[in-house]
């Protein structure tokens, strides 16, 4: 095991050099540099964040300043014969607030003065389009060879602002003609890759540069990002047998452990499930099966975009049904939060039909899906987050034991105050509450929450109960129960040896909080 403690892990390093030369593990994707290099020359690449893309980059970066000393026994050595070195120029957006049109302009004049700088200045050239068009030019003619242009999270500065519609416009202007000039540059261009999170419908790069490659959902590269479950078994065996130690699992069982946390993204409809590569090597690092990844980041635009399109979250959480145009592009103007849902790495494709050409939405996996609804959750209940975690705790203890009075009295307590006025969504707002309240305990136990009209409201099983639950708004418990028996909800259940409960609750909207309740 010794051999174990002198393997590094790259934990947060994007820079392909380092980790050569240091010596840290890598998860060989160079075949598919050297394909995606030699195949074509404008690309886009939209992956979730902490998903490889700047590596990704930094590989591309090291391939075409001829680096051959940095891929010696990687797959690309055996295709490569050249290794010629090409002028690069690599702007990275990633590690910046952009609160200004000011501080836009002035990052991308941050990066032109280092060009212009090595490949010259024209002082007629102002604009940052401008003097982008003039470095190309002068790149190539100074060197007698194609630019490569490597551009890292192209669309930061238009996440950031997503909500913020006029500071969106000035972006979207000001981006619009930077990427336009890698249209009007082409014969200069040796090599062109944008990697993003969203494709956004009204940027140039797309309208303009319609010979762009978006590789996005191809089945060549679906894995050019991640890690697959077979390179997660080839590359670091030793650190999966250390996380098996730590937790008492076996090599099989901390693998599977590791497939339901961290795997499921699929970047087409037929596509390899890939792991998410940032939770994946810290759960190797510390030895704990947790959530990382999403820790690393609050998408509050995305709650912002939930709240102001009124969208069902129930829907989302079950699996939502989209066409592909309406999930790879974002369009400002239609009210829909689906495509940055989808693309930001919070759903997956987990289904596609072909003969309706229709794709299922869903969390990739349990780390996402239980972090997604935590984070949710302080936005529709003033429950806080170490609150939460006593309750959901007490709650599932609760109903283990048979104990309901704890379990409504405790139940009221999330209900208590919403913590922003719904007007006349109070239906809709507290069926959420209650929805995240039983999707939550689905962490720790069985739990079933209504998506289809002819089920209860919510089920939830234990070792030795199942509880029906019906909840009516401004209604009678005693509706709720003989509804419960009328449409039938016990009869899935009637074959098993556990205790069946039913539990008629009243919703009083008036006081915007349970009201009474009662066992059938």
């Amino acid at each position: 095991m010794t051999a174990h403690f002198n393997r590094k892990l790259p934990i947060g390093i994007q820079t392909f050099e380092v980790i050569r030369n240091d010596h840290y593990l890598y998860v060989d994707k160079t075949d598919l540099v050297w394909k995606i290099a030699n195949r074509g020359k404008p690309y886009f690449l939209s992956r979730p964040r902490r998903f490889g893309k700047s590596l990704l980059l930094s590989t591309l970066e090291s391939y075409f300043e001829g680096r051959k000393d940095l891929f010696e026994g990687l797959a690309i050595a055996n295709l490569e014969t050249e290794w010629i070195q090409y002028p690069i120029l690599h702007l990275d957006l990633n590690a910046e607030k952009y609160e200004s049109v000011e501080r836009l302009n002035g990052i991308l004049s941050r990066h032109l003065n280092i060009w212009e700088d090595k490949w010259g200045k024209d002082e007629r050239e102002q604009s940052p389009a401008d003097r982008f068009s003039g470095v190309i030019r002068r790149a190539y003619e100074q060197t007698g060879r194609g630019v490569v242009v490597l551009i890292d999270e192209y669309d930061k500065p238009l996440l950031q602002t997503i909500l913020d519609e006029s500071l969106l416009d000035e972006y979207r202007k000001t981006l619009k003609a930077f990427y336009g000039v890698l249209k009007s540059a082409d014969r200069y261009l040796r090599f062109v890759f944008l990697t993003g999170v969203t494709k956004f419908a009204q940027v140039s790069v797309f309208s303009d540069l319609n010979q762009l490659s978006d590789i996005s959902m191809d089945p060549s590269y679906d894995t050019i990002c991640g890690i697959t479950g077979k390179e997660l078994v080839q590359v670091f065996s030793p650190e999966i047998e250390k996380v098996g130690e730590y937790n008492r699992l076996t090599f099989e069982q901390t693998v599977e452990k590791m497939t339901a946390l961290y795997d499921g993204y699929h970047f087409y409809e037929y596509g390899t499930g890939m792991f998410n590569p940032f939770s994946v090597l810290n759960a190797l690092q510390k030895y704990r099966l947790d959530n990382y990844w999403f820790q690393t980041g609050t998408p509050t635009f995305l709650v912002d975009l939930l709240k102001q399109s009124d969208y069902d979250l129930r829907t989302l959480i079950d699996g939502v049904e989209a066409e592909q145009s309406s999930f790879t592009e974002y369009h400002a103007e239609v009210n829909n939060p689906i495509p940055l849902i989808y693309q930001s790495g919070y759903l997956t494709i987990k289904e596609y039909d072909p003969e309706f050409k229709m794709y299922t939405l869903g969390f990739p996996n349990e780390e996402v899906k239980y972090a997604f609804l935590k984070f949710l959750q302080p936005f529709y209940s003033s429950v806080t987050d170490s609150e939460r975690a006593f309750h959901i705790l007490h709650f599932v203890r609760e109903l283990r034991s048979g104990d309901l009075p704890s379990f409504m009295q405790r139940l009221r307590a999330f209900f208590a105050d919403f913590p922003y006025e719904l007007s006349d969504q109070t239906e809709r707002h507290y069926q959420v509450v209650f929805y995240l309240v039983f999707k939550l305990m689905g962490e720790f136990i069985e739990t079933e929450v209504r998506s289809a009209r002819g089920r209860a409201d919510a089920v939830v099983k234990t070792q030795n109960h199942i509880y029906v639950f019906e909840f009516k708004l401004d209604g009678t418990v005693e509706e709720a129960l003989q509804q419960i028996d009328e449409k039938g909800y016990l009869i899935p259940y009637t074959a098993d040896s556990r205790t069946l409960v039913k539990v008629g609750v009243n919703f009083n909207s008036a006081e915007r909080n349970l009201g009474e309740w009662e066992v059938g």
